[in-house]
This record gives structure tokens, sequence and C-alpha cells, in this order.
């Protein structure tokens, strides 16, 4: 009895291992969406995230050999409009560690991208990575519009500038294994949700209306008028919130709100990935 009790207590402690903090050297930063002029500037939004390598590291050195990775292709979706974010491939990765079942779905463009981000989806549900969900949005000045245009500063510093060292780790509970699940290796599909909004952004943000959680404004950036103005935070939650119908509201006519965020730094819609 008294051994079981202790096999499962190093259980809960290899599930806090897999959700501690990621080293700030491994999450770097991209582009999300095309740049808009704001103010005779052109700037957009970047988002933090790791590579699969990353993931892979952290699994081999908590639960070396214990863990197993299995993918399948999905169907392609067809018929989406450009504001979908959605890749021509998908995969569900199914993610077996110590008994215990995640699984998620990835998108991309090919095979390997949308194969990896399926792999990255799946490991958040246990926790690796789930800080990078609370960043906040980060708009980053660029050296101009076109194909090849670069950020005046680089995004993680501009992030740091206006928020400080990330405190997602503190804001948000890691992914946690209860002891039935260890015993009875059930799959889990619950998510904690985000944490609560802080900053200037914090009185005017929308919640997810399936999940409760905090949600990406695309008001200003979404090219398509009819696609949804808010969407979910969370990748693994589909919520989104669509235009009041019969608005003809223009890009340039909708509200200021996002501007004080856009002086340099300010998200993260993908693990972040």
């Amino acid at each position: 009895m008294i051994a079981r009790h202790e096999t499962q207590m190093d259980k809960f402690d290899v599930w806090a291992a897999l959700s501690a903090p990621l080293p700030a050297g491994v999450i770097s930063w991209r582009q999300d969406g095309r740049p808009i002029a704001r103010d005779g500037r052109h700037i957009a939004r970047f988002v933090a995230y790791i590579e699969a390598n990353t993931v892979r590291e952290r699994l081999d050195s908590v639960v070396p050999g214990e863990w197993d990775l299995t993918l399948e292709l999905l169907p392609t979706v067809t018929g989406l409009d450009e504001d979908a974010n959605q890749g021509a491939c998908s995969f569900k990765a199914r993610l077996q560690i110590l008994g215990v079942i995640r699984e998620d779905v990835g998108t991309g463009k090919d095979y390997k991208q949308a194969a990896t981000d399926a792999f990255k989806r799946a490991a958040v549900r246990f926790g690796v990575g789930h800080e990078l969900y609370a960043y906040e949005q980060n708009w980053v000045q660029l050296d101009g519009d076109g194909k090849f245009a670069k950020p005046v500063e680089d995004p993680a510093a501009a992030y740091a500038r206006r928020y400080g060292r990330p405190t997602a780790v503190a804001a948000t509970a890691p992914v946690s294994v209860t002891r039935a699940e260890q015993e009875s290796a059930v799959p889990v599909t619950s998510e904690p949700r985000a944490a609560t909004a802080a900053g200037p952004l914090a009185t005017q943000e929308e919640s997810c209306p399936k999940c409760g959680g905090r949600t990406w404004d695309n008001r200003l950036t979404k090219k398509n008028p009819k696609a949804p103005d808010y969407k979910c935070r969370d990748r693994s939650c589909d919520g989104v919130i669509w235009p009041p119908k019969g608005d003809k509201v223009e890009k340039a006519e909708r509200p200021d709100r996002a501007e004080p965020v856009m002086a340099s730094i300010h998200d993260q819609d993908e693990i972040p990935f």
C-alpha cells in the first residue's frame, strides 16, 4: 500500500515537471497576419511559439521512453474563407504518457507542418508550453508593408518593454492529471480556462461563448468583414463571436480601442505554436 502511494505521488511530480515553465531561450516570435497601417506606421501582430523539438526534449527529459505519439491524417477541409486560418493538411495527434491519453488536431500547409502542429497541441493538454496562451497581444512596428518587411525591434524585447517579463506561469494553472486518470488511464479532454485579463484591454475583452476564456479581437486586422470578430485564444476550442447581422462598419471606422496596444507591443494566438 505504501509503495503504491509513493508511485502515485511520483506520477504527480511528473505532471508538474511536464508543465514547468519553459526556458526563455526556446520561445520564439513570428508574425501573424499581414501588416496594417496606423498613424503613418506599419505594424503587425507577433505571436510566441516553440518548436516541436522543444516539446520532444521536454518529454524525453521527464518521461524518457514512457510516451508515445500516433498521428492520423484527416480529410481536407474545403470551402473556408481565407480568414478561417485553416491549413491545407490536418492531422489528429494522440499522445500517451504513462497510460494517460490526450488528443488534438493540427493544421498546416503541408504534412510536416500539420503533424508538428498537432503534436504540440496535444502536448499542451499535458501542460507543455501552456503558459504561452496567457501572453498579451504583441503589436510591433515594421520597417515597411512589403513581403520582406522586418520588425524595427526584437518582438521579445518589445513585449518585455511594455509588459515586463511574462507572468503567464503564475497566472495560468498547469494542466493536471488526477489520480483517477492515473489508475484508469482514461482520455481527458478538459482544459483549464485562461487567466483573467490584465492590462489596457482588461475591461473590453469579450469572453469565449463556449469555454468562457479569453478571445482574440480580430476586428482591426481581418480582411473579410463576414469573418468572426473574436476568436477563442485556446486553440483546442473553436468558440467565435460573429459580427452583428447587417454590420457594414468599415475597418477605418472601427473602434480605436486596440490603438494603445499598437504603440509597440501586445499577443499570442497560437500554441503559440
